[in-house]
């Protein structure tokens, strides 16, 4: 009984260490928090048995994932018509199974680490938790949303990004995590030796690979229509001259719109418009946001430009489940939302786009969580200068979700030593340079052109170069060689015993 009631208690600190871990991401970026978070759960499952570490993984991916995804119940319940509970059934059942990565990764450390000292527990500790995160970004098309390196967009492990990446972070702050609990074991070798490690190699990493390539002005449109009149047959005229509108003031080099920013497919928009942003991107090229493709071939959510000969286009290539494509077997459930053009078809590969001495990388969505899937675009003698993403989020509401994604944007400017800006229908609209600081950005749920002077970078950093090279398999690697090592110490020693 006694057991029990440690084991509940123990579930609910879990819970609670979850939701706080939550909190160290967008919009509070509190870097720190989520070292004490994951501490806090290395500290509970610092003796526990598999069984036992595996619940309790399961219950603070559970607490982190459902709290930082609660606003996919937004674009279900209010725009997909699905009933409230139906909805937050859904959002708990989809953190539950990301949860279970967690759960599997504390399991096989409590097993691994049994008998073996405090060196090997942080490595198996590490790299349990960062085969889990790898794991989330990448099995079943992948879902890395906040994974735990993302809270590290700012702080002391920012400074580690161009050379080991987001993934590499979350390893990092792993075992900066374990040897805080460690500490509170009194076990003060590990905590002060990682902490002087990551103290020192942040100091002393050499921070500049990229070069000036000058600069080019941006003129990045927030138009502000609500998800539910963005295909409001009665709305869509009016809504498109405000867009238009907005075009015609803009004065940048560039004229970038959001996603989907015309809601109809390009071939449906009267020729009339069509030669009004023909005029309009006489004078600065013209990127909009569109589909392209028919009813028979499909439609791809994709970038078009005017103003430029020959014309560039550009198709989304990582496509999000169940708004985008419908998994197998969940067409009954896509169906229940009626979200328009649900089953989309995959953009193919485009090179950078030359404009006013720039070469520019667009992105469209969440497709800047996946540096790995762009990174041939970052390395090279024709490699991209700036990225652009364009995003519509006013399907999630505008608090958490738009910093979230922010946050990511400011992940990939580290990484790759780019500028990155941001064209958004509800927010967050905004300009980073290549060190990932925000030096421009407009209120959310607020109409606006946001003008921007961006300098491009040229150059690769180590981290664009092996991922272009082989990709996250290096990270796979590392951990895994850590694992069978330590899984062959455990069977010697077991032999010996």
């Amino acid at each position: 009984m006694r057991w029990r009631g440690a084991g509940a208690l123990s579930l609910l600190a879990a819970l609670g260490l979850g939701l706080a871990h939550t909190a160290s991401f967008a919009p509070s970026f509190a870097w720190w928090l989520q070292i004490l978070a994951l501490a806090g759960l290395a500290r509970l499952s610092w003796e526990a048995t598999p069984r036992r570490a595996a619940a309790l993984g399961a219950a603070f991916g559970l607490a982190w994932l459902s709290a930082g995804l609660w606003w996919l119940h937004i674009s279900m319940h209010q725009f997909g018509q699905i009933p409230w509970l139906l909805a937050a059934l859904a959002v708990l059942l989809l953190a539950a199974f990301l949860a279970s990565y967690y759960a599997a990764g504390l399991a096989l450390a409590a097993w691994l680490s049994r008998g073996t000292g405090w060196a090997w527990r942080g490595l198996i500790w590490s790299a349990c938790w960062a085969l889990a995160e790898l794991a989330r970004a990448t099995f079943f098309g992948g879902f890395p949303w906040i994974a735990s390196g993302y809270a590290h967009s700012s702080g002391p492990l920012a400074a580690w990004a161009p050379w080991i990446g987001v993934y590499g972070i979350s390893a990092l702050a792993a075992a900066a995590a374990f040897a805080l609990a460690a500490a509170s074991r009194r076990h003060w070798r590990p905590a002060l030796a990682l902490g002087l490690l990551l103290g020192l190699a942040a100091l002393g990493l050499p921070q500049d690979f990229t070069r000036s390539t000058g600069e080019i002005q941006v003129s990045l449109l927030q138009p502000n229509v609500p998800q539910d009149q963005k295909f409001d047959r009665a709305l869509i005229d009016a809504n498109l001259d405000g867009l238009a509108q907005q075009i015609e003031s803009a004065r940048g080099q560039l004229v970038l719109t959001p996603e989907s920013v015309a809601p109809v497919p390009l071939a449906y928009l009267d020729a009339d418009y069509l030669q009004r942003l023909q005029e309009a991107a006489a004078q600065r090229p013209l990127l909009l946001g569109t589909f392209l493709g028919d009813d028979e071939k499909g439609y791809t959510n994709s970038l078009v430009s005017f103003g430029l000969s020959p014309r560039y286009d550009y198709g989304k290539r990582h496509l999000l489940p169940f708004g985008e494509f419908i998994p197998f077997g969940f067409r009954w459930f896509v169906k229940l939302m009626g979200i328009p053009m649900d089953d989309q078809q995959r953009g193919q590969h485009q090179q950078a786009l030359a404009v006013a001495g720039q070469r520019l990388r667009p992105l469209i969505c969440y497709e800047d969580l996946f540096g790995e899937d762009f990174v041939d675009s970052m390395v090279g003698p024709e490699a991209a200068t700036v990225l652009l993403n364009v995003s519509n989020l006013a399907w999630f509401g505008t608090l958490m979700v738009q910093d979230q994604h922010l946050q990511f944007s400011q992940m990939r400017a580290l990484e790759f030593q780019r500028p990155f800006v941001r064209s958004t229908n509800t927010g967050a609209t905004a300009a980073l340079n290549y060190r990932g600081e925000i030096t421009a950005r407009l209120p959310a749920a607020q109409r606006g052109v946001l003008e921007v002077t961006v300098e491009g970078r040229s150059g690769s950093t180590p981290y664009a170069r092996w991922l272009q090279a082989w990709g996250l398999l290096p990270l796979w690697a590392l951990f895994l060689a850590i694992l069978g090592l330590a899984a062959w110490r455990r069977r010697a020693s077991g032999r010996a015993s």
